[in-house]
């Protein structure tokens, strides 16, 4: 993220003194991303730079803040971004007792590590935390990046992120599952055919919601999920589990909003209890 986001600003005007890479794959990205921009330490970036920006894991952040501060490396004035989901600016704190102006801005984006990471912030949402008199300061760089900010309160971030990660990140292991069991069943090129399924799926979803539900949960086939759990079991037992656990949050969801009728839902809900005992 680090190198898509400094390249982003770069094209907005900002220039890149330095950046801090340590594996064979990060200094590779500062490379392409970041030609002739010198690779130092963490510590050596900080003193340099007024701008800096903390893209590291989520578990990394804290100790680097508290090390940085403990250094001297930070200095009054000096605006200090970080990029994690999960924290707002009180993880800063340590760096804004040494008088850092405290930023927390996040994409809603997954990177690649490419060139087609600076494109795709191109409309980005990005979730924002800064205190009230630097927020203007922080949706302005959020817009130099050609992202939307969205204001995220301090203690909402946690929530915010989980949904970004429960969306995105399972997204991801369920459609590898599927691919991997439509190659079982013979289809030879299973992301051509998931491809214009689950466009059309997301779309409806971010149209309309639990109302774009369809399949057999939604309709209540209960013969039809158990023979889909069966087969599972047969094929590809470290799948079932999901199954069930979504099979039984869909049944849930089409429920509530009067899709799956009661009457269809008890043989369902049997089915999917069953399987969850074996």
């Amino acid at each position: 993220m680090g190198p898509a986001l400094a390249a982003a600003l770069q094209l907005a005007g900002h220039r890149p003194i330095a950046v801090s890479a340590v594996s064979d794959a990060s200094v590779r990205r500062a490379a392409t991303l970041l030609p002739d921009v010198p690779i130092v330490p963490p510590g050596q970036v900080v003193a340099a730079a007024d701008l800096v920006l903390l893209t590291v894991p989520d578990d990394a952040l804290p100790g680097l803040v508290e090390g940085l501060a403990e250094t001297g490396a930070v200095r009054p004035g000096q605006l200090l971004v970080h990029t994690s989901g999960r924290y707002g600016v009180n993880v800063l704190d340590p760096a804004r007792r040494a008088g850092a102006l405290p930023l927390a801005l996040h994409p809603a984006m997954t990177f690649t590590g490419t060139s087609v990471d600076v494109q795709r912030l191109a409309g980005c949402s990005f979730g924002v935390t800064a205190p009230v008199e630097l927020r203007l300061a922080a949706e302005a760089l959020v817009i130099e990046m050609g992202g939307e900010p969205e204001w995220i309160e301090e203690e909402n971030r946690p929530l915010y992120h989980a949904a970004l990660a429960l969306g995105a990140n399972h997204l991801v292991t369920l459609v590898a599952q599927s691919m991997e069991l439509l190659r079982t069943a013979g289809v030879a090129a299973p992301d051509r055919m998931l491809g214009p399924l689950l466009g059309a799926a997301l779309d409806n979803a971010l149209r309309s919601g639990d109302a774009a539900l369809t399949g057999p949960v939604a309709r209540g086939d209960a013969g039809t999920v158990a023979a889909h759990v069966a087969e599972l079991r047969k094929h590809a037992p470290g799948t079932v589990a999901g199954y069930l656990a979504m099979a039984r949050t869909t049944a849930d969801r089409a429920l509530a909003h009067g899709l799956l009728k009661p009457e269809l839902a008890q043989d369902l809900l049997g089915v999917l209890a069953e399987g969850e005992s074996r």
